[in-house]
C-alpha cells in the first residue's frame, strides 16, 4: 500500500472522529450509535467482526424481565362444590353403619346361619299314602284298601347334633360380622384422617402459593433495581409455577380421598368441609399388650375358634350317622274279602352293612384339624400384620413428638425472629420468605406424619382389619356335608 493511500485512511478516519465528537457534543448518542462506533473508541479501536456483537450490551439499555406464567385454568375451580353442611367423624359412622352394603349382607350370612340350624333339626314329614292290594282280579276291587302312616324316628339325637352345630357356625358368622364392621369403621376413619390431612395441606399450599408469589414481586423489584439477574426472575417464575401444581396436587388427592372415604359410608355426595383435628394425646401403645389384645379378643381368632367347636360337633354328629332311624309304619283299611276293617304295623331300619359313613368321618375329623392348624394360622398372620403396622406407627409417633415439641415451634420461631429483624431494617425481605417456605414445608410434613399416626393407630385398635367395601368372609370349607339333601 502507498503513503498516499496510508495517509488518505487517517485523514478519513480523523475527520470521523472530529464529526463524532462534534455530534456528542450536539445530541446525545444512542446505543446502537455508540455500538457502531465502537470501533473508532480508542479503548475499543477493533472495528465489530459480527452481527451478534451489534447487539445491546448488559447495562448499556434495560431489558424486560421474562412474563409472569399465567394461572392455569384449574386452580380457578374451587374445591368444594357443595353447600351442605361440614362432615364430623360421628355423622360418618353413622351414616356408614346405616347405608354401607356388606354390614347387611354380614347380618344376611347370620340369618342364612340360623336358618340352617332350624332346618337341620327339624323333625322329618311323616308320609302318608293310599294302597289298594290285587285291584282288579276277578274284577273285584282288590283284596284289601286303606290308608298307610308312615314316620321316620330319628336316633341318637342326631337332630340335637346338627342343629347344635349350624348354632356354632352362627356364633361363627356373629363374629365375622363384628369383623366386617370393624373392617368399615376402620377404612372409614383412616379415610376421614387422611381426606381431612389433604384439606389441610391444601390450605398450607395455599400459604406456599402465595410466598411464591411474593417471591416473584420481589425478585421483580430487585431487577428494576439492578440487583437480580434475568436468572433469578426465571428461577422465581419455575418456583411459582412448582407451587401451583403442588397445590392442584393436593386438591386432586383431597378429591379422591373424599369420594373413596363417602364411598365407605355407602353415599353419594359432592365434597363438603370435613370437622376434626388430627392433633390429638400422643400415648404410645405397647407392642406387647396390643398383641395379647389381638390374640385374644380380634374377630377373626374368635370366629375361627368358633369354626373348630362346630367342627367337633360335626365329628361326633358323623359318628353318630351310621346308628340306624326307625321307620314306623300304619295303616287302616277294608279287606273287602272278609268284609272287615283291619289295621296293618310295621317297622323298618336301615342295617349299615357296607356304609358305616367311614368316609364322610374322616372328612370331618380332617376339618377337624385343618381348622386347629387354621386357628394356628390366623395367629401368626395377626402376630406378623401387627409387626408391620406398629413399625409405621411407632416412627410416625416419633416424628409427630418430634415435629410437635421441637421442629415446627423452632422453625415457628426462626421465621418471626427473621420477620422482626426485617422490620428493623437488619435483614432482606428474601431471607424472610425463604424461613417462611421452609415453615410451611415443615408443617406439612408434619400433617403427613399426624395421618400416618392416626391411621395406624386406628387399624391398631381396630385389630388391624380393613377393606370396609369387601364382602363378608364366609366359612371356609362350608362346615356341613352338602351332598345330603337335609344338611346335617
Amino acid at each position: 500500500m502507498s503513503t498516499l493511500s496510508r495517509v488518505g485512511r487517517f485523514l478519513a478516519s480523523t475527520s470521523l472522529l472530529v464529526s463524532a465528537t462534534v455530534a456528542t457534543a450536539q445530541q446525545p448518542i444512542t446505543d446502537s450509535e455508540r455500538i457502531q462506533r465502537r470501533g473508532t473508541d480508542v479503548n475499543n479501536p477493533y472495528p465489530p467482526t459480527s452481527p451478534q456483537d451489534l447487539r445491546p450490551r448488559i447495562g448499556e439499555k434495560f431489558t424486560e424481565p421474562p412474563p409472569v406464567p399465567p394461572v392455569p385454568e384449574s386452580l380457578s375451580q374451587g374445591m368444594i362444590v357443595s353447600d351442605e353442611p361440614a362432615l364430623t367423624l360421628a355423622s360418618l359412622e353413622s351414616m356408614a353403619c346405616s347405608q354401607n352394603p356388606t354390614l347387611t349382607q354380614a347380618q344376611a350370612q347370620i340369618q342364612s346361619g340360623l336358618g340352617k340350624a332350624i332346618q337341620a333339626g327339624l323333625i322329618p314329614n311323616p308320609t302318608l299314602q293310599y294302597v289298594g292290594e290285587q285291584v282288579g282280579v276277578g274284577g273285584t276291587a282288590g283284596e284289601w284298601q286303606g290308608a298307610v302312616f308312615s314316620q321316620r324316628i330319628v336316633t341318637a339325637r342326631k337332630l340335637q347334633l346338627s342343629r347344635a352345630k349350624f348354632l356354632q357356625l352362627t356364633r361363627a358368622a356373629e363374629w365375622r360380622a363384628m369383623e366386617q364392621q370393624y373392617q368399615v369403621l376402620n377404612d372409614l376413619r383412616i379415610s376421614f384422617w387422611m381426606t381431612l390431612g389433604q384439606q389441610e395441606l391444601v390450605q398450607i399450599h395455599q400459604d406456599i402459593l402465595k410466598n411464591a408469589e411474593d417471591a416473584v414481586v420481589t425478585s421483580r423489584e430487585l431487577y428494576n433495581a439492578g440487583q437480580a439477574t434475568h436468572a433469578a426472575m426465571h428461577d422465581a417464575n419455575i418456583l411459582l409455577q412448582q407451587a401451583r401444581l403442588d397445590l392442584m396436587l393436593a386438591q386432586n388427592n383431597f378429591r379422591q380421598n373424599w369420594w373413596e372415604m363417602i364411598s365407605i359410608a355407602g353415599a353419594r355426595m359432592q365434597p363438603t368441609p370435613l370437622l376434626g383435628t388430627l392433633e390429638g394425646e400422643v400415648n404410645l401403645i405397647d407392642f406387647d399388650v396390643a398383641l395379647d389384645r389381638l390374640l385374644s379378643e380380634s374377630p377373626q381368632i374368635l370366629a375361627a375358634r368358633a369354626k373348630l367347636v362346630a367342627d367337633e360337633i360335626k365329628v361326633k354328629r358323623e359318628t353318630v350317622e351310621p346308628i340306624p332311624d326307625i321307620v314306623v309304619n300304619y295303616g287302616y283299611g277294608r279287606n273287602l274279602e272278609a268284609k272287615e276293617n283291619t289295621h296293618m304295623t310295621g317297622l323298618a331300619i336301615e342295617v349299615p352293612l357296607y356304609d358305616w359313613n367311614q368316609g364322610t368321618i374322616r372328612q370331618a375329623e380332617s376339618d377337624v384339624v385343618r381348622q386347629r392348624g387354621e386357628i394356628n394360622r390366623v395367629e401368626l398372620t395377626l402376630q406378623r400384620d401387627l409387626a408391620r403396622a406398629y413399625q409405621i406407627y411407632f416412627t410416625a409417633l416419633q416424628n409427630v413428638r418430634s415435629y410437635q415439641e421441637v421442629i415446627v415451634p423452632e422453625s415457628k420461631l426462626a421465621y418471626e425472629v427473621l420477620l422482626d429483624a426485617y422490620e428493623e431494617d437488619r435483614v432482606d425481605w428474601p431471607q424472610v420468605l425463604e424461613s417462611q417456605i421452609k415453615y410451611y414445608r415443615l408443617r406439612a410434613q408434619y400433617i403427613n406424619h399426624l395421618v400416618a399416626w392416626r391411621s395406624n393407630e386406628t387399624l391398631i385398635a381396630g385389630y388391624l382389619l380393613n377393606g370396609g367395601l369387601m364382602a363378608p368372609t364366609g366359612p371356609q370349607p362350608p362346615g356341613h356335608i352338602s351332598a345330603v339333601p337335609k344338611p346335617r
